[in-house]
């Protein structure tokens, strides 16, 4: 079964009332170079893959302004600009990179103006269907920074309004704050989980579908947005959302992670 690539059965999920995606994204981190720093080995293998992952029927790539820094947008639309009219793409700004390897938060209000203009021109979009501020600055008020981010919504540069990187308290005070249609944050089973490795057995899938069918099963709010820079991965990937763990195995995952 884990042999299927098709996004289309991961089934979809609502963003922002006005959104509507399949459930299984793309993360456009590793199509940068190592580190997330700098051009890819093979810019022609990136640009494939970003291909490949429509092909599949992925239609939610999600990216950031410091990957690279920049060159994730830059090769996004490279290779699938004029995109595809059911195509969301999402960035990121707040994280500032000096050297690869390093993640520096900048919240400031002029920073993320900046960031915000700068991924409108690398990705040739008028407005940014998803915006995500990064990681919360701790040396700017949270306000301060989700403030900006309203304003550039108001001038119709951004459509809606996601964080990452949050507590469940900084998200709280960012719902006070405006409407916040997506939190991004890390959620995965170790590939060396004993679940994972027992329920790969069986379906004949490797760990990493396994884990992205769990992602699946836990929750229809959740999108998963599994990164690489190879299209056979992407395929693999993509094949994972025709997965179907069984309830027993979704609980012991989920135990064990």
């Amino acid at each position: 079964m884990a042999d299927r690539a098709d996004a289309a059965a991961a089934g979809t999920i609502e963003i922002g009332g006005d959104m509507v995606v399949r459930r299984m994204g793309f993360g456009a981190m590793r199509i940068t170079g190592s580190g997330i720093w700098g051009d890819p080995p093979d810019s022609g293998e990136a640009k494939a893959t970003l291909r490949r992952a429509v092909e599949l029927g992925i239609n939610f790539i999600d990216t950031a302004d410091s990957y690279g820094p920049q060159v994730s947008e830059r090769l996004i639309a490279e290779a699938l600009y004029p995109y595809p009219d059911d195509l969301v793409i999402a960035t990121k700004g707040g994280l500032v990179r000096p050297g690869p390897g390093r993640w520096d938060a900048d919240g400031r209000p002029e920073h993320l103006r900046e960031a915000c203009e700068g991924s409108l021109r690398r990705l040739r979009m008028d407005q940014i269907p998803l915006y995500q501020f990064h990681r919360p600055d701790p040396n700017v008020p949270l306000a301060e920074s989700l403030g900006m981010l309203v304003q550039l919504k108001e001038e119709g540069k951004i459509r809606h309004i996601g964080i990452s990187n949050v507590s469940a308290a900084q998200l709280r005070a960012a719902q006070q704050i405006t409407p916040v249609v997506s939190v991004q944050n890390r959620y995965n089973a170790a590939d060396r989980n004993p679940a994972v490795a027992e329920a790969a057995n069986r379906h004949g899938a490797s760990p990493r579908q396994i884990v992205l069918a769990w992602l699946l099963a836990r929750s229809p709010q959740m999108l998963p947005i599994p990164g690489t820079g190879s299209p056979a991965h992407v395929e693999a990937n993509a094949a994972a959302a025709a997965i179907e763990l069984t309830p027993d195995e979704v609980t012991a995952i989920t135990r064990a992670a």
